[in-house]
């Protein structure tokens, strides 16, 4: 492979976004992917692997983090604002379209779990992009909470939305609560174990930190992307279904896979949320890139 730049644009409010560029061997314009993490998340969270393979076969790869997460800058830190994320995410789109080793008539976009949410609406309303590959994607928020929240928990839930927002009212900093973990008497976004050793996966000091806002959750549960399934089209899509996914739930994919319209391919994957950055990785990499070699090269 060629090498790995760290890169950094502009996005909106003067907020810099940063990532790698990886680079593939051989004279350019290449074709282009675009990527980025799902909830909460860093590149370094086991994204490289996926980069890499992509740039192997020729690819040019941008991989940022999204806004307030990691390398790139924002504030409240560690806030997940899912349009935010997609405006943003145009302009890392058109920061690739200025690149002189890209051919800018040829850039997919790739995306997982929550950003996997996000492929979905981009691919709906971006026609820049000729490709999109949606891995374990975030479909409905509100039926996600249905299947992963208890109902006796939910009205402590919309307790702490509220508490926040009136802490916000009189002028506090964004109430925060625990990525992950295993202790009942911590509020906490996950805590099964599949969850905690991803998140918790070794990484360089001071990329990621446990914590999220509060508001965040509201945000999650609010988040639809499965309502721009049909507009996809004529993008060709790729979703990468894992097959006892729990967190971004299987059935809900299936189902808004079959609202999709042509093109589109589905890749099932056996294993649970996790499993395609991990012992599934090779089976998950190698169908985002037939789909990309189908349809950019």
């Amino acid at each position: 492979m060629g090498e790995r730049k760290d890169v950094a644009f502009e996005a909106d409010g003067g907020v810099t976004l940063r990532g790698w560029l990886f680079l593939p061997d051989g004279p350019g314009p290449h074709p282009a992917i675009t990527m980025a993490h799902g909830y909460a998340a860093v590149r370094d969270h086991g994204l490289e692997p996926f980069a890499r393979a992509f740039a192997e076969d020729g690819f040019v790869v941008l991989l940022h983090d999204h806004r307030t997460f990691g390398a790139s800058d924002g504030e409240p830190r560690q806030d997940v604002a899912p349009w935010q994320q997609i405006t943003d995410w145009r302009r890392a789109i058109s920061y690739l379209e200025s690149r002189p080793e890209v051919d800018a008539d040829r850039i997919g976009l790739w995306g997982t779990s929550y950003a996997g949410g996000h492929a979905v609406v981009l691919g709906a309303t971006d026609r820049r992009l000729r490709a999109v590959v949606s891995q374990v994607p975030t479909i409905s928020g509100f039926e996600q909470g249905l299947r992963r929240i208890a109902p006796d928990a939910v009205a402590g839930i919309e307790e702490s939305f509220a508490e926040d927002e009136r802490a916000q009212f009189r002028g506090e900093a964004p109430h925060t609560q625990t990525i992950v973990s295993s202790d009942p008497a911590v509020p906490a976004s996950y805590r099964s174990q599949e969850a905690i050793d991803f998140y918790l996966q070794p990484k360089p000091d001071g990329v990621w930190e446990n914590q999220v806002t509060v508001r965040s959750t509201r945000a999650a549960r609010m988040y639809e992307p499965g309502t721009w399934i049909t507009r996809v089209s004529p993008t060709p899509l790729l979703m990468v279904v894992a097959l006892n996914d729990t967190v971004t739930v299987t059935d809900l994919a299936l189902t808004a896979y079959e609202r999709a319209l042509e093109p589109k391919r589905l890749r099932m994957i056996p294993g649970g949320h996790f499993d395609p950055y991990t012992a599934r990785f090779d089976q998950a990499s190698a169908a985002a890139l037939a789909w990309f070699r189908e349809h950019l090269t």
